[in-house]
């Protein structure tokens, strides 16, 4: 049904409209709690460090993951020790709040975390509750800045800077909350955001917050021996047979697009966001390679498969983002927070 869903409000179909009611509630209740939260009649948690959120308004992929890490990199640039917080969506953990490293278990993380700590060695904690992950990060780490990692509607977490990511390509597919359309919050909440980062170019409204930015393909890993090639020398042999393209992910088309960007043949297979991996799901009939994505390879670390391959991507910033960015950071600073 989510398929069906998905594939209906990307195309503005027009039987969503029986979703009216239901998707008003939605709105209406959205607006109440965001309101009740703003007013302070609910405690918000305020770290005595920068918070940084990285979200959406929409449901899907929008390529937030890549965002954290390049803000990550960013950050350690100007001599910051970033940590990260997050949900851990997909995982569960035996107790709550987790420190996530390079060796744990996807199972108990979450994909987006465990790609993080493993990629970009920052601290990363997650918790449901993430004004705990929060302080827990703070206690159990010496970063003094904090980037939540989704987030944007969990409200009891204060925050500094709020960047929401807009795949440009789908841009808010019929402009409705769910279920009549896939936003969390109506596309007016774009506008009370520090900033808009848009993933790839299109003709979507520009918003004066807005800035775009790109996902470069930069590596492909082997999964077997966890070698890191060149991607031009990796494409040559990539490129010599037909592919199995292998996605778990939010917007698995985005991936499937760049792939064919880069001249490879391949055999889609999607399966579900956040999807658990067992060693048969890769079993086919043929010998051709395996690519997936980063986040999903490292769900897959421990199983034993041959010819199979991980593609990392990169996001690129612009020079007026980093600057306009960096200047909003320094007033935060400047504000009084360490």
């Amino acid at each position: 049904m989510s398929g069906v869903l998905e594939r209906a409000w990307y195309k503005c179909s027009k039987w969503l409209v029986l979703f009216r009611p239901l998707s008003l509630f939605y709105t209406a209740m959205v607006k109440r709690r965001r309101a009740q939260w703003l007013s302070g009649a609910r405690t918000v948690y305020q770290a005595p460090v920068p918070v940084i959120i990285v979200g959406n308004i929409s449901v899907g992929g929008t390529g937030k993951t890549p965002v954290v890490l390049a803000l990550i990199e960013l950050l350690r640039e100007r001599g910051y020790c970033p940590g990260v917080v997050s949900r851990g969506y997909g995982g569960r953990a035996i107790e709550y709040p987790l420190l996530v490293t390079s060796s744990t278990p996807s199972e108990q993380s979450g994909d987006e975390p465990l790609l993080i700590a493993s990629l970009a060695g920052a601290p990363v904690v997650v918790d449901p509750d993430r004004p705990r992950a929060v302080r827990a990060l703070l206690e159990l780490t010496a970063c003094d800045v904090v980037i939540s990692d989704d987030g944007l509607q969990h409200y009891p977490l204060g925050r500094d800077i709020e960047i929401a990511v807009v795949d440009a390509a789908r841009g808010l597919a019929n402009g409705r909350c769910l279920p009549e359309g896939p936003l969390r919050e109506p596309p007016e909440r774009l506008e009370s955001v520090d900033f808009v980062l848009l993933n790839g170019e299109s003709a979507l409204p520009v918003w004066q917050k807005a800035h775009h930015f790109i996902l470069q393909p930069r590596r492909i890993v082997c999964l077997s021996d966890a070698q890191v090639l060149n991607l031009s020398d990796a494409l040559v042999v990539l490129k010599a047979s037909p592919v199995h393209a292998i996605a778990g992910i939010g917007n698995p088309q985005r991936f499937f697009n760049t792939l064919s960007a880069l001249g490879l043949e391949i055999i889609p297979h999607v399966f579900p966001d956040h999807h658990a991996f067992l060693e048969q799901d890769f079993e086919f009939a043929d010998d051709y390679p395996m690519i997936m994505t980063e986040k999903d390879a490292i769900k897959c670390k421990e199983f034993s498969l041959q010819n199979a391959w991980a593609l990392g991507v990169e996001a690129c910033f612009s020079e007026q983002f980093l600057m306009h960015f960096l200047s909003r950071l320094d007033r935060v600073q400047k504000r009084g927070k360490t």
